[in-house]
């Protein structure tokens, strides 16, 4: 375990403003408040506030948030209390470690609230001060490192898949591909231990007859880049197994057939330099096609910037190569966290929401009321995806994710747009408000004052934002109507065959039965069908009947289910209606 003195030598190596008093004050006060106290793996408790302390000096944090991380389970876990932290440290870090408590409160109830409500207590929790959530990351970081020590199989699994589904995907958006990567390595080893040890042994084989070929690839390109005037350093970058296996299940090919398992990264002084080293570079070399993506034009979604390539490189080797300043690269290693300058003082100033827009989003749908499951589906939505950049005609970039449609353009550019859209134009041209945008299309939303937007939108839109707001929109008006006229909600479960077009055709059929569709999910993914679940509301008997009728003369499989706590009279006539035909 690191001492204090050793924690603050390495904290002043950044940061000469540091308060040495109050680290040392926390420090001594951690290892006082968690003297009685044991982890799972039979050593002092206090070992575990260090390593999140080390881990959030690593990523040069402020000392406010490091301490915090030796103060963040003092709250929870021993008998001080809130005012106690406010008195002895300030508020900034009593409000901190809160923070933290409470996200670390939430976690223990996991196994009985819903994952997409925990989910939605975390956003709320660190939407204050996005420190709270670099504090949790090193937590449950350290938590994964030590989680085979856990007794519980069942609380090593839901741990690892929380640590997949929502942790390692939020360190992902904040830039932070060093603690990403671990996470979901650490997660894999408890989830798919059997792919991750067959992975394992076979990268020791193919990085014993790589790893000579790297140093003399390196030297040779580092000598053609000094020969053109350009200064560079080059570091390998080698894949987890987790990405390694994720790659495999996405292209179906097999460990030997990637390029990439041990990569070359080129570091440069300058912008122009990264641009000057990949012309020379090509002009060297052969570049392999489909290979180039240019990040630095156009940054990730989470503001990761780099050029990367392929080529026939030296000896006839392919090889796959990143290039970018030392900045970039601190980026990528840091994410948000190389933000934090300490050039004239430690305090700490918020980032901008214009550079995490997306938290700013997920906020503000959480705070429109929508359900837990759609800030779920809207974060598992964005943090998945990658870029697509469009232009507005005035020459605004918008940003969307991949295969994201004008509809997601509309709401990305104001809800107001999005509502009233009723067409728009590709390029000059006249086109579906469904079609799949490509990079660099210029896109005009035509609108009107007098439609609104439609449910069929849900199943072609892709971003979170989009989605959220035909919800809301029809949900307000549902509302609105709801108190002139009582409706009735119920679900359709459909076999639908894989033929184009049949969704449209039931979603119309719906709807000219008077019945509005409150949400779309595609529940099973056969070779012969699709089955979905339509939640609708129903305003009338007669009508609903007549909807079932048309169904059944189609022969499609389907079924009436009946939502919970909904027992009324107009529903049971229903289901006995149908029980006798």
């Amino acid at each position: 375990m690191i001492n204090n003195y050793e924690l603050i030598d390495e904290i002043k190596s950044y940061n000469k403003f540091l308060n040495q008093n109050t680290l040392n004050k926390a420090f001594k006060f951690a290892i006082d408040a968690h003297k009685n106290q044991k982890r799972d793996e039979g050593v002092p408790y206090i070992i575990h506030p260090v390593a999140v302390a080390k881990i959030l000096t690593d990523l040069k944090l402020d000392s406010a948030t490091i301490t915090t991380g030796l103060l963040h389970d003092t709250i929870e876990d021993t008998k001080v209390t809130y005012e106690t932290v406010k008195k002895e440290f300030g508020e900034e870090v009593a409000n901190l470690v809160e923070g933290v408590t409470k996200i670390s409160a939430l976690e223990d109830k996991a196994s009985t609230d819903s994952k997409a409500e925990n989910f939605r207590k975390l956003i709320i929790a660190t939407s204050k001060d996005i420190r709270v959530l670099l504090v949790k990351l090193a937590d449950r970081l350290h938590n994964m490192r030590t989680i085979k020590f856990v007794k519980s199989k069942d609380k090593m699994v839901r741990k690892a898949k929380e640590t997949m589904e929502i942790y390692a995907p939020l360190a992902d958006r904040m830039g932070m591909n060093r603690i990403r990567d671990e996470l979901e390595d650490l997660s894999f080893e408890i989830l798919n231990r059997e792919a991750r040890d067959l992975i394992q042994e076979r990268l020791k084989f193919i990085k014993n007859n790589r790893d000579d070929n790297f140093k003399i690839i390196s030297a040779e390109l580092i000598e053609l880049l000094k020969e053109n005037g350009v200064t560079a350093r080059i570091a390998g970058r080698e894949k987890t197994p987790f990405s390694i296996w994720r790659k495999m299940q996405n292209k179906k090919i097999s460990l030997e057939q990637l390029t990439d398992i041990v990569g070359f990264r080129i570091l440069l002084n300058s912008v122009q330099d990264c641009y000057k080293t990949l012309g020379i570079l090509h002009s060297k070399y052969s570049a392999i096609p489909g290979k180039f993506k240019d990040y630095i034009s156009t940054p990730k979604i989470n503001k990761y910037k780099s050029i990367h390539s392929a080529l026939i490189g030296p000896h006839k080797q392919r090889i796959e190569i990143q290039i970018r300043t030392h900045e970039m690269h601190e980026f990528a290693e840091r994410g948000i966290a190389s933000h934090w300058k300490y050039k004239s003082s430690e305090k700490y100033s918020e980032l901008s929401w214009k550079e995490y827009d997306w938290l700013r989003d997920l906020v503000e749908i959480i705070e429109t009321g929508n359900s837990p499951e759609h800030y779920f589906e809207f974060t598992k939505l964005q943090m998945f995806q990658d870029n697509v950049f469009c232009f507005t005609p005035k020459g605004a970039v918008i940003k969307l994710p991949k295969n994201g449609t004008p509809i997601d353009f509309a709401y990305a550019v104001h809800t107001k747009v999005g509502d009233t859209a009723i067409g728009c134009q590709i390029n000059g041209k006249e086109m579906p408000v469904q079609t799949i945008l490509k990079n660099g299309d210029m896109v005009r939303i035509q609108t009107s004052s007098n439609v609104s937007p439609s449910l069929h939108w849900l199943s072609s839109s892709k971003t979170g934002k989009a989605r959220a707001s035909i919800r809301r929109y029809w949900q307000g008006r549902n509302n609105l109507q709801s108190t002139k006229k009582k409706v009735y909600n119920t679900s359709l479960i459909i076999d639908l065959p894989h033929n184009p077009g049949v969704l449209g055709e039931i979603s119309s059929l719906i709807g000219m039965n008077k019945s509005n569709i409150i949400n779309i999910e595609l529940l099973k993914r056969k070779e012969d069908y699709l089955q979905f679940s339509f939640d609708i509301q129903i305003k009338d008997l007669k009508n609903f009947t007549n909807l079932i009728s048309q169904i059944k003369q189609k022969d499609y499989k389907f079924k009436i289910v009946r939502h919970k706590n909904k027992k009324n009279a107009f529903l049971q006539r229903i289901f006995e209606n149908f029980k006798r035909s």
